[in-house]
């Protein structure tokens, strides 16, 4: 029986820090500093840790339910627990095919990461730069197509290389170190943003809820930011989760596994503001630039900084850490489902699959140069329209099919699905939640697909 042989986690510590480093990626480090920004600080964070308990946790509980009692990837999960005749293993067929999509892209930006490391250790970031010419050298890498490629192209070699080594061999053991090298460069790069002048009020601005700073986005605004990014944070919907729930021992309860998960997820993105703000503050940079921050205005700050080239490239190997953590997490899915499916080794999975994304992985990189005329939806090139698909469908749709295979009776049911979820020791989901799960998740699953539809 296939089950039976089925790989593990050599350790508990190992599943935790390889799923939080699935859900810790380019949504933590990236996206929730500038959201924050421009969403007026206090009162977004305090949303988002609310809407990360009532509805991330639930969710990430759901697909390592379906993960660990099925032991396998997600079509053949679905068709374990299903009952005959039903249709739901078709949503894990659309659950691979987003884990590619998303590779499709993110690949890309992850090789961004690696490629201002370099900048930054190789010196081409010098002090005495205008901001032009530090907010240039973003938009020069994005005309160079050779120069995005090899980047994108050593992240996917890299990521396939490790996962064919095997879970434990590869993912786990790799992911340990660069998580704990995480951790650290976090604490180290928060420390100095904390010692800079002015930081004061750029903690204040960050931590500390206040009505002035809402005012312009509105308080139900950055509700509903709060509550989109609370969700996407965690990767749920496309069965990336559900892959490690197959790997997982009956020793803990889920619930308890899922809260550790969000802490340590949550960590990384409040951590990146302590990174970020004081920083911002401090330079006198507005704090709610958007997309750019990263790549334009923080590369502004570590240049005026003291010591700015180690700043700098200590703050990119931690956003390769994290970008990278999240790329071997999905591509071990990928892998995993072709294992599970067509039974070849994982060898031999590992080379078709790197194959694929290698192809399918250059539209992003060369929608920023030889290909910029072609546009999709409302002017959208290959990366946002890649990154829409997936965050403003996939991902809402998918948490919602995992949310009813779960708790309703056309499904697996929420007697089978909370007996699964209370297997072992730990913290214990109460029964009393289940209208909660049956009638108040859906609405608000919802409310995130229609808001990302408009």
């Amino acid at each position: 029986m296939e089950s039976q042989n089925r790989e593990s986690f050599a350790s508990r510590i190992g599943f935790i820090l390889v799923s939080a480093g699935c859900a810790i990626g380019i949504g933590n480090v990236w996206k929730f500093p500038y959201i924050t920004g421009v969403n007026g600080g206090g009162w977004f964070v305090l949303f988002y840790l609310i809407f990360l308990l009532i509805m991330g946790v639930p969710i990430l509980t759901m697909e390592l339910a379906v993960g660990r009692a099925s032991r396998k990837s997600a079509v053949l999960a679905y068709k374990a627990l299903e009952k005959p005749g039903s249709k739901w293993h078709i949503h894990g067929w659309v659950a691979i095919i987003g884990c590619v999509i998303l590779m499709m892209y993110y690949t890309t930006v992850s090789g961004w990461m690696v490629d201002y490391f370099v900048k930054f250790v190789t010196g081409t970031f010098t002090p005495g730069m205008t901001a032009d010419e530090v907010g240039g050298v973003f938009n020069t890498m994005l005309s160079k197509p050779v120069e995005m490629s090899f980047f994108t192209i050593l992240t996917i070699l890299a990521g396939f290389l490790i996962c064919s080594k095997g879970l434990q061999n590869g993912l786990e053991k790799l992911n340990t170190f660069m998580m704990t090298a995480l951790i650290i460069l976090i604490l180290v790069l928060a420390v100095n943003s904390l010692l800079l002048p002015g930081a004061g009020e750029g903690m204040s601005f960050y931590l500390i809820p206040n009505m002035e700073n809402v005012k312009k986005v509105g308080i139900l605004n950055a509700a509903a930011a709060a509550m989109n990014q609370s969700f996407f944070t965690l990767s749920l919907g496309v069965a990336a989760m559900e892959i490690f729930g197959s790997y997982m021992s009956k020793a803990q309860r889920l619930p308890g596994e899922a809260v550790r998960i969000c802490i340590l997820d949550t960590f990384v993105a409040i951590s990146s503001g302590i990174i970020i703000f004081p920083a911002c503050f401090s330079f006198g940079v507005q704090p709610d630039q958007g997309p750019s921050l990263i790549f334009v205005t923080l590369p502004n700050v570590f240049n005026s900084m003291a010591g700015g080239r180690l700043w700098g490239s200590l703050f990119f190997i931690f956003m390769t850490f994290a970008s990278f953590s999240t790329v071997i997490a999905v591509f071990e899915n990928i892998i995993s489902f072709t294992v599970d499916m067509f039974g070849i080794s994982r060898k031999k999975a590992s080379i078709i699959n790197c194959i694929l994304i290698l192809i399918l992985s250059m539209p992003c990189v060369l929608g920023y140069n030889v290909w910029s005329n072609i546009t999709f939806l409302g002017g959208k090139n290959f990366l946002d329209f890649e990154d829409f698909i997936v965050s403003n469908l996939l991902l809402p749709i998918g948490s919602l099919i995992f949310l009813l295979f779960c708790v309703t009776k056309w499904g697996w049911g929420f007697d089978e699905y909370i007996k699964e979820c209370n297997t072992g020791t730990g913290l214990k989901l109460p029964k009393a939640l289940k209208p909660y799960f049956q009638f108040v998740l859906p609405i608000l699953i919802l409310i995130i697909l229609i808001r990302g539809l408009i």
